[in-house]
């Protein structure tokens, strides 16, 4: 970028940059730094700290070095000031300690960084493509473990049709005695004498060979998510700031900043809303699945607690009769499970998932026992990978 030659003359009487000279950036890139390496005219901006040796008393290289150490970089972090955007203010700059070798010294010591860094640069890019090989092989297993051919399937295990048929019959007792009414768009899915699939919703019967993505083993079954699990959307009493308590009568108010990035469990809430928002929200329990559905759409948690949610949280409930909790953590977290919301999830600019095209996604549903065995697969393959990856970091 250029600035008027009037501006500069001016800026030049107070600061001149020179080869050999230090800049560090004081927000933004916070601690960033790089040598002056020739002589041209510049100016530079307010967000940069410029450094100068006085009489070549340091190695400039040596500087930069010293300043890119953890040692540096931790005082800087600690001297940030300033709410919302922080800041590194040039008396702080200028009180950090750092460490002066003597001259010669200081020459080798920067000739044999220059010399390792190849080396470090080698390493940090092996680093990178571990990284991304464990998130590819994660995802692979996912994939695998959803499609039925991650652990062997044993033929003493109750087939999942079985287990359905039984929740299908548990459930229209319930239609029967008026404890619940009956779902208009419930199916049932099954394989024809052609060996294709066809679904019957009421006295409709439709060939869906089209829609089913992959195979699955024998005694699978594939399933609508809405026929076997509870599934709808939370709500926001509003505003919500007349809601919210800090009082211990107060009801957990679960957002998505309560779970950890990349983590499995919301156990605990940094906010409570009053007991007169619950008919203005949904009310979930410890144990229950929450999916984001807006933003970041599709991801899955497993609750640790009670509480209410907002309406960009999806919950999803009653699968204890049909689910591993662990195998369905899982398997929402699978490729193809988030491929599958992406298809149905709707908006020009944010997308957001909604229940009722959530219920109708395909499920493949394996035996409870070959659940639990894929799980505990998963449990241990991650228990290697998040070894592997602290060692990393």
């Amino acid at each position: 970028m250029y600035i008027p030659e009037e501006l500069h003359i001016k800026l030049s009487k107070r600061i001149k940059p020179q080869k050999g000279d230090i800049l560090l950036a004081k927000n933004g890139t916070i601690g960033v730094a790089a040598i002056v390496d020739k002589e041209f005219d510049f100016d530079i901006y307010v967000t940069l700290a410029l450094i100068r040796t006085v009489n070549n008393s340091i190695n400039s290289q040596y500087l930069l070095n010293t300043i890119a150490s953890s040692t540096v970089q931790s005082a800087f972090r600690n001297s940030l000031i300033g709410i919302g955007v922080q800041n590194l203010h040039l008396k702080h700059i200028r009180e950090v300690l750092i460490p002066i070798a003597p001259h010669n010294e200081q020459e080798r010591i920067t000739d044999k960084v220059l010399s390792l860094l190849p080396l470090l640069e080698t390493i940090e890019t092996n680093k990178t493509n571990l990284y991304s090989l464990i998130k590819t092989t994660k995802a692979k297993v996912l994939d695998l473990a959803i499609q039925g051919k991650l652990v062997p399937q044993n033929p003493d295990d109750e087939p999942a049709s079985v287990l359905l048929d039984r929740i299908r019959a548990e459930k229209e007792e319930l239609i029967k005695s008026g404890k619940i009414k009956r779902d208009k768009k419930e199916s049932v899915i099954f394989k024809g004498d052609d060996n294709s699939y066809y679904e019957k919703v009421g006295n409709n019967i439709k060939n869906i060979a089209d829609k089913i993505p992959f195979e699955i083993p024998e005694n699978w079954h594939w399933e609508r998510l809405g026929n076997i699990c509870t599934i709808s959307r939370g709500g926001s009493p509003r505003p919500i700031t007349d809601y919210l308590t800090t009082k211990s009568t107060g009801i957990n108010w679960i957002k998505i900043g309560d779970a950890e990035q990349g983590g499995k469990y919301i156990y605990s809430t940094k906010e409570k809303i009053i007991p007169e928002g619950l008919p203005k929200t949904r009310y979930v329990k410890s144990g229950d699945f929450l999916l984001t559905n807006s933003m970041s759409f599709g991801r899955p948690y497993i609750l640790k607690t009670d509480g209410c949610i907002h309406d960009g949280w999806l919950v999803i409930g009653d699968i204890d009769n049909v689910f591993n909790q662990d195998f369905l953590y899982y398997a929402l977290s699978s490729s193809f499970m988030y491929n599958s919301f992406r298809e149905i999830a709707v908006g020009s600019t944010v997308k957001n998932l909604k229940s009722d095209t959530v219920r109708s996604v395909l499920f493949p549903v394996p035996p409870l026992k070959e659940q639990e065995r894929i799980s505990k697969y998963l449990e241990n393959l991650y228990l290697v990978v998040s070894t592997i990856e602290q060692h990393l970091s």
